[in-house]
């Protein structure tokens, strides 16, 4: 699917005076596929088709990402970033749900599942989590060079001397050495990032990576402790949150349901769509 009708296939929804880009499409459960930093619900396109011949699939832009709006004063937090799926759950009436993440958007999902553990009366029944590659655990997460410097007071200025080269750059470091990406999805995934003055904003999202420190506990709780059907399919050549992390799930987390896909690097969704699928089809029959 082309990113202009990916696009052109979506709507928007108002939250709290911002426009907020969605997609839903197909029949049965419903399933949300939240997405990553830096990119956006586009992460999903090459598995979009089958999911929506299986379950009614929902997925957005988070506040600060691809299409919807990105405000530059605005404090973004992993909290507000679940206020706003929770606001979007009731506005569609969905209140039972599975859960697909990856990256900053299995973060989401840890605070998600923290709410569902603490509060009694939660008004949301999560029935599974497929986490992708992410960095859900500080002690296996090792940041890239530039998101390191994006966390710092250079970041401000840092933005500037980003582009299209830059991401083109930081990714072959990050996808399999057999699934790069190609060059029309570096200019799609970076259309997403750059749309409506994206840049100015990356410096602000980012700072997540000091929550993760400052929170771990909390979510690492939330994956720990809930008695919700879970499975981690994870690229296991990914230098950020590949092999290492899944190890480490798997020793911490009870019945860990684990796969790696050694060539893969840190997004599975589009190197290996169809494997990523195969495994998650695969676990939903056993759930």
């Amino acid at each position: 699917m082309k990113l202009a009708t990916w696009k052109n296939s979506g709507t928007y929804y108002s939250y709290k005076n911002y426009q907020i880009f969605y997609k839903e499409s197909g029949v049965g459960d419903p399933l949300l596929l939240v997405h990553g930093f830096p990119t956006s619900s586009w992460d999903w396109n090459k598995m979009w088709d089958s999911l929506c011949k299986k379950y009614k699939v929902y997925t957005i832009d988070m506040l600060g990402y691809g299409f919807s709006s990105k405000p530059v004063n605005h404090s973004y937090s992993i909290f507000s970033q679940v206020d706003l799926w929770e606001a979007f759950l009731k506005e569609k009436g969905i209140s039972s749900f599975h859960i697909m993440a990856h990256d900053y958007g299995d973060t989401v999902v840890q605070e998600m599942l923290a709410r569902y553990k603490e509060i009694s009366d939660y008004p949301f029944d999560i029935k599974s989590v497929c986490f992708l590659n992410g960095g859900m655990f500080p002690e296996t997460n090792f940041p890239t060079i530039t998101q390191k410097l994006l966390l710092t007071p250079l970041g401000g200025f840092l933005k500037f001397f980003m582009g299209r080269n830059t991401l083109a750059k930081n990714f072959r470091k990050i996808f399999g050495k057999n699934t790069q990406a190609t060059e029309q999805e570096i200019d799609e995934f970076w259309e997403t990032i750059a749309y409506n003055s994206g840049k100015d904003v990356i410096p602000k999202v980012i700072q997540y990576l000091k929550e993760r420190n400052q929170y771990k506990i909390r979510w690492r709780e939330a994956i720990q402790y809930t008695d919700i059907p879970k499975i981690l399919i994870n690229g296991g050549a990914d230098p950020i949150s590949g092999k290492h992390m899944a190890v480490f799930y798997k020793e911490i987390v009870p019945n860990a349901r684990v796969v790696i896909l050694d060539d893969i690097g840190h997004y599975p969704q589009t190197e290996a769509p169809n494997e990523v699928l195969l495994y998650y089809y695969k676990f939903r029959e056993e759930v």
